[in-house]
């Protein structure tokens, strides 16, 4: 039922948009450019909020540490602290991960209906006012091949992936930040070793993924970096509206 569920509300929407698009754009690459942005703008509130709500944990980490070393063993006044230090800066510490766990069925929908709409000739699932193609061809460009793996494709999505991570890691904190430093420091450390693990990873899987699948991913993620940055921008340019009033 579930199954059914998932097909009848995110897949068979997302599968008619695909062949819908295509049937105006006969090319499976420039419809996953196409599709990629518009589920991507329909997500833009959630993955901004979700973006800033990431930023401002990690603000406060230095904070939060500080904290934690503080009261070490008294975990029920660490707990009124810890949120009472969220409250100080208007942190959600759940916000982050609300919009991700929205956003991930969509995300899920897309990827299978990119996984199995490439060379099918299976449209069952159409609804009646959108046309049946004869298939959705797989060269893209007249060069690209979306069915096979692409190497080019999988180190650009390495590539983007850094991007982003580069993005969110803390640097090592200086010599005299005092109280926490060395927590931030390992906190730090294990950042940089994502930094490098998570494109290393998206590299591995991406080559073994058809091409189509990859060139989604790539997308996404550049996407989601190019919004990252305008947050950060936006959320640096507030706080510098807020200290020039002060």
């Amino acid at each position: 039922m579930l199954g059914t569920l998932f097909e009848a509300v995110l897949y068979q929407p997302i599968f008619n948009l695909f062949v819908g698009i295509y049937n105006l754009v006969p090319d499976a690459g420039v419809v996953i450019f196409v599709l990629t942005v518009l589920i991507k703008l329909v997500l833009y509130p959630l993955t901004s909020s979700s973006i800033k709500s990431q930023k401002s944990l990690q603000e406060v980490q230095p904070k939060l540490e500080a904290l934690k070393k503080k009261y070490k063993g008294e975990q029920q006044t660490l707990a009124q602290e810890t949120m009472k230090l969220y409250k100080e800066h208007k942190v959600n510490p759940f916000a982050s991960c609300l919009p991700l766990l929205i956003q991930l069925p969509i995300l899920i929908a897309l990827y299978w209906v990119l996984r199995n709409s490439l060379g099918t000739t299976d449209f069952h699932l159409l609804y009646s006012f959108v046309k049946s193609p004869e298939s959705i061809k797989t060269v893209s460009l007249g060069f690209l091949e979306l069915a096979n793996p692409s190497i080019v494709l999988a180190v650009l999505a390495g590539g983007t992936q850094f991007w982003q991570t580069k993005m969110m890691t803390r640097k090592k904190s200086p010599e005299n930040a005092g109280a926490g430093a060395k927590d931030e420091d390992m906190m730090a450390a294990m950042n940089k070793n994502m930094l490098y693990f998570m494109p290393f990873l998206t590299v591995i899987i991406g080559v073994q993924l058809p091409a189509g699948l990859t060139l989604y991913w790539f997308l996404s993620t550049l996407i989601t970096s190019l919004q990252q940055l305008v947050v950060f921008k936006n959320k640096k340019t507030e706080v510098e509206v807020v200290d020039s009033k002060k």
